[in-house]
């Protein structure tokens, strides 16, 4: 009991030494409150362009290019062409060819002819004569054999027996051959004029000449 009313003491003298209580002030009375002005403010930004500007043509024309001449172009080397076949010209002065007399392999000799060239329509050169004289005397009679070589396709046709050429009093033989004469068959219009003699007796074949090639041309029209 004792405690309990030393406490209460203690608490009664506390409260009389205590500062009276001071009133809490009064809140000041509110401001009104003022409205925010927002201010919008336009910036002008200026792009600075990272490349220079495309150059204004000018209004003065440009004068026009100098003019560079041509390079002269160097002549471009034609390539060879192959030589067309030749036709060997007419001979129409009367003179005569003669035939080495190799080509007589032993059996004739004073070969000639009137001419290099004949035709078959040319009038100043359809006709050639061969002549030849053989050299065994068992020869007392002469053939005259030709073939044509066409010279357009290299086609050399078959041997011709133009007949018996007509002996004269010096033992010699002669034979007219015109461009009519030429086989229907073989008529080319630019070919070769081979021929060939060939000897005999009564008994037969006694010899033959070479073979006279490429030394006659034979045309359709005048060489």
């Amino acid at each position: 009991m004792k405690r309990i009313f030393i406490i209460l003491l203690a608490l009664a003298l506390a409260a009389c030494g205590a500062p009276p209580a001071t009133e809490a002030p009064t809140a000041a009375p509110a401001q009104p409150t003022a409205t925010a002005v927002v201010v919008v403010q336009t910036v002008v930004v200026t792009v600075i362009p990272t490349q220079a500007p495309t150059e204004v043509p000018s209004a003065t024309p440009l004068p026009p290019p100098t003019e560079v001449p041509p390079t002269q172009a160097l002549p471009t080397e034609t390539p060879a062409q192959p030589a067309a076949p030749t036709v060997a010209a007419a001979d129409t002065s009367g003179g005569l060819f003669t035939v080495d007399d190799t080509l007589g392999a032993g059996w004739f000799a004073s070969m000639t002819r009137t001419a290099n060239a004949f035709s078959f329509r040319c009038q100043l050169s359809k006709d050639i004569t061969f002549s030849v004289q053989p050299t065994d005397p068992d020869i007392n009679e002469v053939n005259f054999y030709y073939r044509i070589e066409d010279r357009a396709t290299g086609a050399v046709f078959d041997w011709q027996n133009a007949g018996r050429m007509l002996p004269d009093a010096s033992g010699n033989f002669a034979l007219v051959f015109s461009g009519e004469n030429v086989n229907a068959n073989f008529r080319k219009p630019n070919a070769w004029f081979d021929y060939q003699f060939i000897g005999l007796s009564s008994s037969g074949v006694v010899g033959r000449s070479e073979k006279i090639v490429q030394q006659v041309s034979y045309t359709l029209d005048c060489p």
